[in-house]
């Protein structure tokens, strides 16, 4: 298994997290978006978008952060990542939707701009991004995960963004309850972290 990484991606770093919880072993393959390697020929074979992370799983190719998720849930882990029933699965939809939006337009983009000199507006980035903590901190205030009583995919795909916060300039201070649960995924076994926060 190839990933075709970048170390301070949050999205590739969603797919190492994942491997690493579930023990599987892949080998990193780095793609300096600086260069512009992954506008490149070679890369855009493997994704006509231009964007890390991809997934070569024996010449099957993911890419999106997303479906390599999902996929990997599939294919290597059990019900509990990724439910089959539909009330339980559509949950998870709806936290991986959360993790496309709001933090990722929102906590993913005021970091971008503070950290790489992105061309977004910050405080329209920290503003929908603290909207979106604001939505977690609720029903985490009732439950451990974000889905009920166990770990899923959508709290892998949550997770970054809302832990590189603080680098964007959105404290997590006014959200306890989200820095609990992010306490609780830094104690799951296979843990590991980036850096931005460890």
């Amino acid at each position: 298994m190839k990933l075709y990484d970048m170390e301070l991606s949050g999205n590739c770093y969603k797919v190492r997290l994942y491997c690493s919880l579930l023990g599987l072993e892949y080998e990193s393959v780095p793609v300096d978006l600086l260069k512009g390697e992954h506008k490149r020929g070679d890369f855009l074979r493997l994704n006509p978008r231009g964007q890390v992370p991809v997934l070569d799983d024996s010449g099957n190719i993911i890419w999106d952060s997303m479906a390599i998720l999902v996929y990997l849930a599939r294919q290597y882990g059990d019900e509990q990542w990724l439910p089959t029933r539909a009330e339980p699965l559509a949950q998870v939809m709806s936290w991986l939707a959360m993790s496309e939006n709001e933090l990722l337009f929102g906590l993913a983009r005021a970091r971008a701009v503070k950290k790489f000199n992105r061309p977004w507006d910050l405080s329209q980035c920290q503003a929908l991004g603290k909207a979106g903590l604001q939505v977690m901190e609720n029903p985490l205030q009732a439950k451990p995960w974000l889905t009920g009583d166990c770990p899923t995919i959508a709290d892998i795909a949550c997770f970054p963004y809302v832990a590189l916060a603080p680098e964007g300039g959105v404290p997590l201070d006014d959200f306890p309850f989200v820095r609990q649960w992010m306490t609780r995924i830094q104690s799951l076994p296979g843990f590991v972290g980036m850096p931005g926060f460890q």
